[in-house]
């Protein structure tokens, strides 16, 4: 069978794009990160999540000491109830280059077990207007893979980047995702806090779905 990695963040979208993987005949590997992140609680999510398609999950420690993020300085505020059009002013938990650093690693984990594909669930439609959520930065990363490995053919696959959180949400109930086994939120608490981005987002979905 095929193999391919899946950026795993515990999240709706990333499960949802696991579950496409898998729908499209790949073998998931799963990799998760653990980037010094305010709150390890999506780490665990992440690995329920690849469990119950049977995946194996590696979870990379890595550190970003210079922070400036809202998720890993506790110091910076995470927004709450902003206005969300992904057009406003890039907020304080876009995490600097974060998904440049994550595929760079997924290239180097596909190129070692011999996987084509590295799917990420990014999306560009209902999202906090990070710029490496863009269209254009995965068709120029994608141009990238192809020239930076010894192993050809390595392609970025982007499934949910012009769906909405409704389509998302459609879309993995179709495809049977437990979304109990995903956590979106930035706080990190005992429960959502429901006024994050992520949150919002996540919400959306599930109400119009």
């Amino acid at each position: 069978m095929k193999k391919a990695i899946v950026l795993l963040s515990g999240g709706m979208d990333s499960a949802v794009t696991l579950y496409i993987a898998k729908q499209k005949g790949y073998a998931p590997y799963c990799l998760a990160f653990d980037y010094g992140q305010r709150h390890k609680k999506e780490i665990s999510f992440a690995k329920k999540i690849a469990g119950s398609v049977k995946a194996p999950c590696v979870v990379l420690k890595i550190s970003l000491p210079w922070k400036n993020s809202a998720l890993l300085d506790k110091n910076i505020k995470v927004p709450e109830n902003r206005r969300l059009s992904g057009k406003e002013k890039i907020p304080p938990t876009y995490v600097p280059a974060r998904n440049t650093i994550f595929l760079s690693f997924a290239l180097s984990y596909a190129e070692a077990i011999g996987a084509k594909a590295v799917f990420i669930g990014a999306n560009a439609v209902d999202f906090s207007g990070y710029p490496d959520c863009r269209p254009g930065y995965y068709k120029a990363f994608n141009e990238l893979f192809g020239k930076a490995t010894k192993l050809k053919g390595i392609k970025i696959i982007a499934p949910l980047l012009y769906k909405t959180k409704k389509e998302i949400a459609r879309l993995g109930r179709s495809l049977g995702v437990d979304f109990n086994l995903t956590w979106s939120c930035y706080k990190g608490g005992k429960k959502p806090c429901g006024v994050c981005d992520a949150c919002r987002l996540r919400s959306k979905g599930f109400k119009t779905s």
